[in-house]
């Protein structure tokens, strides 16, 4: 099976650090469904929420956010496991600042949305 060469520098991390690493990957890619989900759930079934190319822009906001931390889950897991590999100190992530940034944009103006549409 085909192998990333960084899998071999440096030393194999301890399993239980590399199977951590590999749940908050997959906790990633949960978030990321989830926030996928939500952004067809707004196309489909929010009718009475206006104006509709709100929630159109909201929905778009949701899938594309979902999509870069698909990207940034497979970023982060890599550079953990080669950190890992050389004993070096895990690196920090703009995922999670992003991510909370853009869902209070979301939750502000889904609420603007929904008072408007009383």
């Amino acid at each position: 099976m085909w192998q990333p060469r960084w899998r071999d520098e440096g030393e194999d991390p301890d399993y239980r650090f590399s199977l951590a690493n590999e749940r908050t990957f997959l906790a990633w890619l949960r978030t990321a469904l989830s926030l996928l989900a939500g952004g067809v759930l707004l196309v489909q079934f929010a009718t009475r929420i206006s104006p509709r190319a709100a929630v159109m822009a909201v929905a778009v906001a949701l899938a594309a956010l979902a999509a870069l931390l698909c990207a940034l889950a497979y970023a982060r897991w890599r550079a953990n496991e080669i950190a890992m590999r050389h004993g070096r100190p895990l690196p920090t992530t703009g995922g999670i600042p992003l991510t909370a940034a853009v869902l209070g944009m979301v939750a502000a103006a889904l609420g603007v949305m929904l008072l408007v549409s009383m």
